[in-house]
């Protein structure tokens, strides 16, 4: 699973995100919590508040927060820690 990779912008231009139709996709909330994850498709999401680490199996750990526009590939399994509360849109590929 390693040459599977999360790609990040921070803090994508309005246009961008308007153009990707952000505001439109759906909302996931989560409070600080640790749980193991499994993408079974791509992942884009804009994180609207919160801070959160993702570790992927075998993998280095990425942090994220508020601004940061990302996207998980599918197939990989990794464990997400939530510091501080989350929200964020997102939408499967």
């Amino acid at each position: 699973m390693t040459d599977l990779q999360i790609y990040c912008e921070h803090k994508p231009s309005p246009a961008k995100l308007d153009v990707l139709g952000v505001e439109d996709w759906a909302v996931w909330k989560k409070e600080p919590s640790t749980f193991p994850w499994r993408y079974d498709r791509a992942e884009t999401c804009y994180v609207v508040r919160g801070r959160f680490h993702v570790t992927p199996a075998g993998g280095e750990t990425h942090t994220f927060s508020r601004g940061d526009l990302i996207t998980f590939p599918a197939g990989m399994e990794c464990t997400w820690e939530v510091v501080e509360p989350v929200e964020k849109h997102y939408r499967f590929d």
